[in-house]
């Protein structure tokens, strides 16, 4: 299962039924992850007429300084049966140009608008987190602002997206009732290894982030959710464990965490 795609982006509105197709084949179930109000009531509209794709809804950091969080919109597109998550929300302090206090402050009050929309309603959240270079900032706020909700809605879960923190940052997100989820980047960098064999195999999620990260077999062209195939094969690989077990593992936490049949 892909837990993390952006099929409704204009990269596929070409051919959007095709590949949604081939996953259906291909026993491919995949989360669209909305980044801005658009893209949200996109993806909740796209899954509406495919049995086997499911909607997460929020605004992306990275947007933040462009558009408000209009709670009562994302409310709304929250109670579809179909949305299992609120986000892509977080903390970004890699890619603004100025990462300054008043930055970070502006995206610490939106995702906590997020928190309070996910603890209300019992949904998991999926989390954009990226730290400035050579740090891991925002990896560290986040993990104090979530401890800080947790004591508020102690249900509070979710799926950290595109983990690229340490063993110390993901075992602080385990305990808090996180998953980490990797993509088809480890088809070609060894620096997540450490962790993937480290942490216990319940605490992994796999996903795609398409259109972006392409597997090392498709390099520089767009990516789809069919990848999710080879990052849960490499997830084995790393592990040293059998591929069907570990499928299996995945495809178990995806519905557990997100609460899909």
């Amino acid at each position: 299962m892909d837990v993390h795609c952006h099929i409704q982006f204009d990269q596929y509105v070409s051919d959007d039924a095709v590949v949604i197709d081939r996953m259906r084949q291909e026993g491919v179930t995949g989360i669209v992850v909305g980044c801005d109000l658009d893209s949200s009531r996109k993806a909740v509209a796209l899954v509406e007429k495919y049995e086997h794709l499911y909607a997460s809804v929020g605004l992306h950091p990275n947007h933040a300084g462009q558009e408000s969080f209009d709670e009562a919109a994302y409310r709304t597109l929250a109670a579809h049966p179909k949305v299992v998550a609120i986000g892509e929300c977080g903390l970004d302090f890699y890619r603004p140009a100025e990462v300054t206090d008043a930055v970070k402050d502006t995206q610490k009050e939106i995702f906590k608008k997020h928190l309070m929309l996910a603890g209300e309603l019992g949904k998991p959240l999926i989390i954009h987190a990226r730290p400035s270079k050579g740090t891991q900032d925002a990896y560290q706020d986040l993990i104090e602002i979530l401890k800080e909700a947790k004591v508020h809605y102690p249900s509070l879960r979710g799926d950290i997206h595109f983990f690229v923190g340490d063993l110390k940052e993901a075992e602080a997100f385990i305990v808090l009732d996180f998953t980490i989820s990797f993509t088809a980047v480890i088809t070609f960098a060894r620096d997540y290894d450490a962790v993937i064999k480290s942490v216990p195999l319940t605490s992994i999620l796999s996903e795609t982030d398409a259109p972006y990260l392409a597997p090392a077999s498709r390099r520089g062209q767009r990516n789809d959710p069919l990848a999710v195939q080879e990052v849960v094969a490499k997830i084995a690989e790393i592990r040293g464990e059998d591929l069907e077990t570990v499928r299996a593992a995945l495809l178990a936490n995806a519905r557990r965490m997100f609460g899909m049949s």
